[in-house]
This record gives structure tokens, C-alpha cells and sequence, in this order.
């Protein structure tokens, strides 16, 4: 294309490349779009497992909308077609609100009191999360990141904000748990670099680690916050999916039991796209007892609405507490069986993960199969297992981890059976070409053999280029 001169130049923000879509975690979504698996039309294609959605109880929510399709037609909704229909303002419904904070406490299992007029609506995570930024840091201002850190914050919290994120290193040795040193080590980074530090940005439970925060160290990030005058957000989106021992601890709760922090400077984010497994209606919140910040933020969601309809819809559904029981105590169940079965299975082949106890995917350790332990090392085992395997599975440096070899492979957002033959494909790979991987006893690196007659796994399906093709 060529270049445009003088008025007809483009803004610095659609030039820029902030929104970190060019990165191995994208690329491998795109090649997934190329040629997706499907086991009668495209058996050979490639299995989507870098995508963290919850597929888990999608037959729950759809038996709940075929038995109350009254709620469709506008029946004995809590509010009339022409309601929903005129200009909201930007509070949301008053009886949705209410819904969804009672939602929110049902997830705490009521160790955490959520008031309605507490919370902002916002389309998705994604929004409240750079909403909030925007109202606690200036450009150039930076956030303290805990890593490995989901790899969209980049976008989210960095791209239309201006402002920076310093990393907080976290190590496998202490179980990628945040520690006081590291926050430390951040903070007087982010100070050399002449910066302004305004928050500690957690998620609580980690993605990608799958493992909720101890109460212990979310005592000592409080600690920390107040110590440096800065802020304190929790994104919270996966407070439901927590299937084992140790149980979620919402920040909301040690803030709300003690006169020792300032809630005004703790902030919560949260969204039904992870715990309902409802990410395509958009529903997120920002939840903060900072009444400036709740002002600032409303004025901002402006740009990035729940609609009425949505709101009419769930409202009924949030409020069916039978439903909604049932639901979470189920969806924790299968998580739980299938976490279970998918570690056991890369266990039996060899290959470490993270115990953990939540989330809809795991963090699985692949440094023996590096051809050499470094960056390049990563990538070259990422493209073997999207290519000859045909897995899309997201490396660690996607989620700026500080060592090489870490994957996030996600298990929730597909069936039991396609699970199985993802795990399937990983004992015929690691059977026949994983032997290798590095070291000889001596120290220095061994070579992941991939024999050249080997053929790949994946064959792109002619339907599905054709397709990509013509949306291209």
C-alpha cells in the first residue's frame, strides 16, 4: 500500500502496533481459522487448544432457555419490550444489576458482600479492565503485572491507554507464585525507569497458571499497595471455575473483614464470559467502592454498552438461583473429572504440569523438548506441535513467562471425546519423536528429532482454505 502523505496520514494509535495481534498466541488462532479440525469433515485438521472458553455447561444454559422461552417472547419478563427497546441509561437496569451482583456472591459462596450500585456495566472483560486503567493511570504511568499473565493484557491494558506494564517476575521454583521480593524488584525497576507506578494489576485465579491466589499472599499484595500509595485491581473472571482445594479467595473478602486497607483503592473485575461460559453476549463489570471511580467509569462504558435485550434475557436467568446452583456445582464437577483425565494423560508420556485448581486449561511444562533452552528454542517446538501435531497451544512467551518451555493448553472449550484425541495425538508424537529432547548427561542440549519422511498430522481441509480465502 502506498504510503499516505501530509492530511491523509493516519493516526499514530492505527499505526502503532499496541495491540500485540502479532504474536505467536494469535497466530496460532489464525492458523486453527486456516484449517480447523472436525472429526468427520476434517479429521487431520488442527484442534483448538488455545482458546480458554467454557463449553462445559453450554447444555445446562441451553435446557434453561428451552424451558423459559416465555422470556424470549417478552412474557413475564421484568421489564416490557418497550423499555428494553428505548435509550438506557448508562447504570444498566436496576434488576439486572442486582441479579448479577447476587450472581457474584453465590460464586464467593457469600463470604463476599456485593453492592448493586457498586458495580459498572461493561461489554466484556476486555472493556472494564481498560476502563479501569484508564481511571487510575495517566500515559506513561505503569501497572505491576504478576507473569505469566494472560497475553491480552497487553492489548487491554496498554494499547488505547498509554499506559505501561512492569512485569512482576514469578518463577517455577516458587510455583509462579507472586512474592514480596518480586514485587519489589518490579516496583524499583519501574522507578529506575523514571515511571509512576499507580496499581498492582492480579488474577485471581491465575490465567494461565489455573491455580487461585492463598490468602496469605493476597494479605501481603495489600501490604505492599498501601506501603506505595498505588491501587490494588483483581480480575476475577474465573472465580467459579474453581474445582479443588485450595478454595477461592476473592480480595473483596480480606478488604471487607478488616479496617486495615482503604477499600477505595481495591477494585474488582469480573464477567459472565468464563464462569456461565456466555462470551459472546458481552457481559462484564467493574466493581469498586471508589464513588470518583464509579462516576469516571460510567461515563466511559458509554462506549461499550451491555445491551438491553441481553440484560432482559439474564436478568431471569441470574435470578433462578435453582438453575444457577445447580449450574456452578456441575460445570465444577466435569472441570474437576476433566482436569483430572487431561494430567493423567500427559503424565503417562511424560509431560509436567502445574497441579491446578481452576481454570479451563493447564500449564504444562515442555522444556525437555526443547531443541535449546531459550526463546527461539519455544517458538521452534510451538510451530512442531501446531504443525505435525496439529494442537494450537500457546507458549509461555505469549504470556511473557519468564522462563522457556511453559504452555498453556486449554481442555474446556471442547468435548471429552476431542480431548481425547488431542491427547491421543500428543502419546503418538511423543511415542514415536519425543525420545530425544534435551541433554546428554553432559550439558549440553539434545535435538528433538522429527524424522523428514514423517509426514505432518495436519493436512489443510480444501473447503476450509477456500473459505479463508474468500473472507481474506
Amino acid at each position: 500500500m502506498a504510503k499516505l502523505e501530509g492530511s491523509f496520514e493516519l493516526s499514530k494509535l492505527a499505526l502503532a502496533d499496541g495491540h500485540s495481534e502479532n504474536s505467536p498466541y494469535f497466530d496460532g488462532w489464525k492458523a486453527y481459522d486456516l484449517n480447523p479440525y472436525h472429526p468427520l469433515l476434517n479429521p487431520c485438521g488442527i484442534m483448538q487448544m488455545g482458546l480458554a472458553e467454557n463449553q462445559l455447561g453450554t447444555a445446562l444454559v441451553d435446557e434453561w432457555v428451552e424451558k423459559h422461552t416465555r422470556f424470549l417472547a417478552w412474557k413475564d419478563t421484568l421489564t416490557s419490550f418497550k423499555e428494553t427497546a428505548l435509550y438506557q441509561d448508562y447504570h444498566g437496569f436496576d434488576s439486572f444489576r442486582k441479579a448479577l451482583a447476587r450472581f457474584m456472591e453465590e460464586v464467593r459462596d457469600g463470604r463476599a458482600k456485593i453492592d448493586p450500585d457498586g458495580l459498572v456495566l461493561t461489554a466484556g472483560a476486555t472493556a472494564a479492565n481498560e476502563i479501569l486503567t484508564f481511571c487510575i493511570a495517566n500515559p506513561g504511568e505503569t501497572l505491576l503485572v504478576p507473569t505469566p499473565y494472560y497475553a491480552g493484557f497487553d492489548r487491554d491494558l496498554r494499547w488505547r491507554t498509554g499506559v505501561e506494564i512492569e512485569p512482576v517476575e514469578c518463577s517455577s521454583d516458587e510455583s509462579f507464585q507472586i512474592t514480596l521480593p518480586a514485587l519489589e524488584r518490579a516496583y524499583r525497576t519501574a522507578l529506575k525507569k523514571g515511571k509512576t507506578v499507580k496499581a498492582v494489576f492480579i488474577t485471581n485465579p491465575s490465567n494461565p497458571l489455573g491455580l487461585t491466589i492463598s490468602p496469605h499472599t493476597l494479605y501481603q499484595v495489600l501490604d505492599f499497595a498501601r506501603e506505595k500509595s498505588i491501587h490494588v485491581i483483581a480480575d476475577e473472571v474465573y472465580a467459579g471455575t474453581v474445582f479443588s482445594s485450595p478454595p477461592f479467595t476473592s480480595i473483596l473478602e480480606l478488604i471487607q473483614s478488616s479496617n486495615k486497607y482503604g477499600p477505595e483503592t481495591v477494585h474488582i473485575v469480573y464477567s459472565l464470559s468464563k464462569d456461565l461460559g456466555l462470551p459472546g453476549f458481552r457481559v462484564g463489570a467493574l466493581y469498586s467502592s471508589n464513588q470518583t471511580v464509579r462516576t469516571a467509569a460510567r461515563r466511559m462504558s458509554s462506549f461499550s454498552l451491555v445491551s438491553s435485550q441481553t440484560q432482559a434475557l439474564l436478568t431471569s436467568l441470574l435470578l433462578d438461583s435453582g438453575f444457577t446452583q445447580n449450574y456452578l456445582l456441575r460445570v465444577r464437577k466435569e472441570l474437576r473429572r476433566r482436569h483430572g483425565d487431561f494430567l493423567k494423560g500427559l503424565r503417562e508420556v511424560g509431560v509436567d504440569c502445574v497441579e491446578g485448581n481452576s481454570g479451563l486449561f493447564c500449564w504444562v511444562n515442555l522444556g525437555k523438548l526443547l531443541r535449546i533452552d531459550d526463546w527461539e528454542g519455544e517458538l521452534q517446538l510451538w510451530r512442531v506441535v501446531l504443525e505435525k501435531i496439529g494442537l494450537n497451544i500457546s507458549p509461555g512467551c505469549s504470556f511473557h513467562c519468564s522462563e522457556p518451555g511453559w504452555f498453556r493448553v486449554c481442555f474446556g472449550n471442547m468435548s471429552e471425546e476431542d480431548m481425547n484425541v488431542a491427547l491421543g495425538r500428543i502419546r503418538s508424537f511423543m511415542s514415536n519423536n519425543g525420545g530425544a529432547g534435551r541433554g546428554d548427561g553432559g550439558g549440553s542440549k539434545g535435538m528433538m528429532t522429527i524424522p523428514e519422511e514423517a509426514p505432518p498430522m495436519v493436512r489443510p481441509h480444501l473447503s476450509y482454505v477456500l473459505d479463508a480465502e474468500q473472507q481474506a
